[in-house]
């Protein structure tokens, strides 16, 4: 994994990190996507760590092993409906096109007994 940011990433940068994503097979003009969501991390202050290459292990175990709580990508489709939950279970998905912010699933909520089946 690199941490990598517009500018240069400084040894003090106290910024959150947040693990900018995009699904290759997904993306036709993975370029563009890589900088909108560089614009995004920008915008809200985040420094990003992006995956070396493309990786075999899903984005929910990516985010534990480099101790990340967010995750920026160019759309919601870049992430599978299931995987999006795993992610929601341990960080907030930001997106750039529509911009929408994902919070993470409440424990509170779920010790509540919400989303009980």
């Amino acid at each position: 994994m690199t941490d990598r940011h517009i500018g240069g990433v400084h040894p003090l940068d106290t910024r959150p990190r947040a693990l900018g994503w995009i699904d290759h097979d997904t993306s036709t003009a993975p370029e563009w996507d890589r900088a909108q969501v560089e614009r995004l991390a920008q915008r809200l202050g985040y420094r990003l760590v992006w995956p070396d290459e493309i990786s075999v292990l899903p984005v929910s175990a990516q985010l534990h092993s480099l101790g990340v709580d967010t995750v920026l990508m160019p759309a919601p489709h870049h992430i599978a409906p299931l995987e999006l939950s795993r992610v929601m279970e341990i960080a907030d998905v930001e997106t750039v096109h529509p911009r929408l912010s994902f919070a993470r699933w409440s424990i509170a909520g779920a010790a509540a007994g919400g989303g009980s089946c």
